[in-house]
């Protein structure tokens, strides 16, 4: 798939792929083995039948394989441009023992897109149940749990916080990943199937806990959007963000367009990245667009790093400077950031996620000139609105606990995504709703 040259992409937020045409489409697609035992499914969390779907391409029916795909996934745009296919369905495919595997996510990514301008249709519905759901949150665990259950035949409400919806996808994700025209085009289909989504409703302020209990079965996928920081001396200074907050301004608050826009963000010529996930790449490389030198300090090594190797080479590729076995232990200037002081870490025995484990070198404290420091270590569940339900069990880091299917210790209460993971990806989010709306649909139907 092909992508605008580095020194173009980096004075816009237009999207960086360019994404397959027909013919390329249609060559990739004939590369499949059509395996009688695809193990590509079993790597995909959403269960795409992704054997069926890509025939279709290599016969030139791309509605038809837009259909296939949408009998499991009403998101496949979304999904064929973030999801992490190395680690999932391509990293399953038996091509990639001896080559390249199939591109299957650039191939799920052109038959949404094709779709998308050709004129989608909606998958079938079952017959109305009477029965009424109500979903928290409209990231992509709620907007897939939405659409499973419309598909099933319940009425479902859909309580978003924010004046759009989307969640992560729109205020997360930046639009040179994720253009928001495609998540707007794929929220839509689910009012096409009848879901009402209501935005600017706080559930537990505006909607009372009562009233959300009042429904037959409630659905909690509000995410995790509760950062983390570091507690070192500093973060009290102006100039200090965590990726959560400085990531909405932008991508959902057009703070790069202040005044036009009336969110501000500050516009500093020295940034300082901390962390090293898909999240950290993404404040980096926002931080680059808004014309700042930024360099991205990580604890461990290179090829520690848990974002996707893709959007590694990005942001080198866009000026990201990168330094490696570091980690900040102070941020330095009296009211603004002036600086960053961190000290060089060695690798010492593995943890348990398998990475070394960095421990401080003594004496080795260097300072980064800083106007700006953006914190990207992780965040977790919002505990406002747990502590409202009564009952309700959770973890250590205030996740929901819930079984295997979704449910927790409230009988008709159920949670996927990352109120009940921590942050994870959007893909498995979405595969741990698909669990819960079939566990609610079942509940429901013996009631």
């Amino acid at each position: 798939m092909g992508e605008r040259p580095a020194d173009e992409r980096v004075r816009d937020f237009s999207e960086v792929d360019t994404g397959l045409s027909a013919e390329e489409a249609v060559a990739e697609a004939q590369r499949c083995l059509q395996c009688k035992k695809p193990s590509c499914v079993k790597g995909c969390p959403v269960e795409i039948d992704i054997p069926a779907f890509i025939a279709r391409i290599a016969e030139g029916d791309f509605a038809g394989a837009a259909q296939v795909i949408k009998e499991n996934n009403l998101l496949p745009a979304i999904c064929g441009r973030v999801c992490p296919q190395e680690v999932q369905c391509e990293g399953q495919c038996i091509l990639g023992l001896k080559e390249v595997p199939v591109r299957i996510g650039e191939l799920e990514r052109f038959v949404a897109d094709h779709e998308r301008k050709t004129g989608s249709r909606l998958p079938p519905k079952a017959e109305p149940t009477g029965k009424k759901v109500a979903v928290v949150g409209s990231g992509p665990a709620g907007l897939t749990a939405a659409a499973e259950l419309a598909r099933l035949g319940h009425s479902v409400v859909l309580f978003e916080s924010l004046h759009e919806p989307g969640g992560v996808l729109m205020y997360g994700i930046p639009a040179f990943r994720l253009p928001k025209e495609v998540v707007r085009a794929e929220i839509d289909q689910l009012r096409g199937m009848g879901v009402t989504i209501l935005t600017n409703h706080l559930v537990g302020t505006s909607v009372p806990v009562s009233e959300l209990l009042s429904y037959d079965a409630v659905f909690l996928g509000c995410g995790a959007g509760l950062p983390h920081f570091m507690g070192i001396p500093g973060e009290n200074l102006n100039g200090v963000y965590s990726a959560n907050e400085f990531l909405t301004r932008v991508n959902l608050m057009h703070a790069d367009r202040f005044p036009e826009f009336d969110t501000p963000v500050r516009h500093a010529g020295r940034v300082v990245v901390v962390g090293g996930g898909n999240v950290a790449m993404d404040a980096a490389r926002v931080a680059r667009r808004l014309g700042a030198r930024t360099t991205l300090v990580y604890r461990r090594r290179k090829e520690d790093l848990p974002a996707r190797r893709a959007e590694i080479a990005r942001a080198e590729e866009e000026g990201v400077t990168f330094v490696f076995c570091a980690s900040p232990v102070r941020i330095l200037g009296e009211q603004c950031v002036t600086g960053v002081e961190c000290e060089r870490m060695e690798m010492c025995a593995t943890d348990a996620s398998g990475r070394p484990e960095p421990v401080p070198v003594e004496g080795s404290r260097f300072v980064i000139d800083a106007d700006m420091c953006i914190q990207a270590i992780g965040q977790g569940p919002n505990p406002l609105l747990v502590r409202m339900l009564p009952g309700i069990g959770t973890g250590r880091r205030g996740n929901v606990i819930v079984d295997e299917e979704g449910r927790t210790d409230l009988g008709k209460v159920f949670a996927a995504g990352d109120i009940a993971t921590g942050a994870a990806t959007v893909i498995l989010a979405m595969g741990g709703a698909k669990r819960a709306a079939r566990a609610i649909d079942r509940m429901l139907r013996n009631s």
